[in-house]
């Protein structure tokens, strides 16, 4: 008996066009803004940097988006943080002229 085995494979074709998005970093960033809030303003810069330029990469298709909602929320973080800093920067400033201005008008 003449018997031929014949086997056939699938083969799965892969498309070259397909791309591959970045992975995202909004767990960094959200990290990044509440950092900044909390201790360091230099992380909420940093937040704010990252997000902006994730949210823009997102948005071009070169980012996988699915983490853009932590992303918005790490750079929203990170604004609120620069701007707590800013008050808190011109509290420090008035609080040092008014110390200055006691002292002249006292004539210590």
């Amino acid at each position: 008996m003449n018997e031929e085995n014949t086997y056939t494979a699938e083969v799965e074709t892969v498309n070259p066009q397909v791309e591959t998005l970045k992975p995202h970093r909004g767990t960094t960033v959200l990290v990044l803004g509440i950092l900044g809030i909390a201790c360091c303003f230099i992380c909420g810069i940093i937040a704010w940097v990252m997000g902006n330029n994730d949210l823009k990469e997102m948005d071009a298709g070169i980012m996988d988006p699915e983490g853009k909602g932590i992303t918005q929320a790490g750079k929203i973080c990170g604004i609120v943080s620069i701007g707590l800093q800013c008050i808190g920067l011109l509290i420090w400033i008035a609080v040092m002229i008014l110390g200055v201005a006691s002292k002249v008008v006292s004539g210590s």
